[in-house]
């Protein structure tokens, strides 16, 4: 009789264990759910913010730069060096916010305990950095819509590196989009060409054929800056999402906010050094005692609007970071791109 009774308490308990376990995995299902929601919308938000920032910084730069007399210009050198500035000092304050108040060890544990690590931020720096120079040097030579389609170009590049350097495959509706993306930026090309070779004709009277040239200068710094972003984006990409290695064992891999600290200050270096170098800054107009023409002082040039670029500048790298990190390289090409139609409306 007791066995009897055992069996029937038994059986008449599985129901609730049953019903319970039933309860906790749909509930773990939804909150799964939830979660994949709420990643889902974040990543919207990105990329949301991302087209917004690319299409602001285009026509900002294109206008600090168009119509400006040579002798009223900043040096681009200069900018890239105040912009780096701007996101190193961000970069360290949201690292000291979310490790809360330990910028300092954490600089400690990532920079001076690991160079080997720190030194490897050098690549995507020097890329980054000849990418922001080209980049002016187009926008100086093209007008916003023919710089923002043919800057697309880098969607294309970015997937081919991204094959050979991640092993990352791609459907076949993917790789017909991206050639299309290709037809038509050559398409804009052409026509572009077309319209300069006449509207040169047109004003030889005048002696301004200086317009395919121009055209030519900024098609060459366009293309190699598609080259430079695709390489360094997923250099960046491969560094910032893959465990680092501490004495053979791996360990979490480095915020990217120190990765954007470490960026930076490879950055202001290697800009640093070029404006040490550079003896051909200009002349600002004026002349000293000596009547000697006076050679532009550092940050000459910059305006209100110069210096709105430089917190759109150090705010985007920031937020092409954390696109890389919850997103990929290709996401965040694609958010350019919708930059586009934002810029030439």
């Amino acid at each position: 009789m007791e066995n009897e009774e055992k069996v029937v308490e038994k059986n008449a308990q599985q129901p609730e264990d049953s019903s319970s376990t039933m309860s906790a995995t749909v509930t773990a299902t939804a909150g799964e759910t939830k979660t994949t929601k709420n990643e889902k919308m974040f990543r919207l938000f990105l990329l949301f913010m991302m087209t917004a920032q690319n299409s602001t910084v285009v026509l900002v730069s294109r206008y600090t730069r168009a119509g400006v007399s040579n002798e009223d210009s900043y040096v681009i050198n200069d900018l890239i060096m105040v912009q780096e500035f701007g996101k190193l000092i961000l970069a360290a304050a949201l690292e000291y916010n979310a490790t809360n108040g330990q910028l300092v060890r954490s600089m400690k544990e990532n920079i001076f305990d690991r160079p080997k690590d720190f030194f490897r931020i050098l690549i995507p720096s020097l890329l980054y950095l000849v990418q922001n120079s080209l980049l002016y040097v187009a926008i100086s030579n093209l007008t916003a819509p023919m710089f923002q389609v043919t800057y697309q170009c880098k969607l294309l590049t970015t997937a081919v590196v991204s094959v050979i350097m991640l092993q990352r495959k791609y459907s076949l509706k993917q790789w017909l989009c991206l050639t299309a993306l290709g037809i038509g930026v050559a398409i804009v090309v052409l026509g572009a060409q077309s319209d300069s070779k006449k509207d040169a004709s047109d004003s030889n009277e005048e002696g301004e054929d200086a317009n395919v040239q121009n055209l030519f200068v900024g098609l060459m710094a366009v293309t190699i800056a598609c080259l430079c972003s695709a390489f360094a984006g997923v250099y960046f990409e491969f560094v910032l999402k893959r465990p680092t290695n501490d004495g053979g064992e791996a360990r979490a891999p480095v915020s990217m906010w120190m990765r954007n600290v470490q960026m930076a200050f490879f950055s202001i270096c290697i800009a640093y050094i070029n404006m040490v170098r550079d003896s051909d800054r200009g002349v600002t107009g004026l002349v000293d005692e000596n009547n000697d023409p006076v050679i532009k002082p550092f940050m000459h040039g910059f305006t209100g609007w110069v210096y709105v670029v430089v917190m759109l500048q150090a705010g985007g790298g920031l937020l092409v970071a954390a696109v890389i990190k919850y997103a990929d390289n290709v996401l965040k090409g694609m958010a350019t791109g919708v930059s586009v139609v934002t810029a030439t409306l």
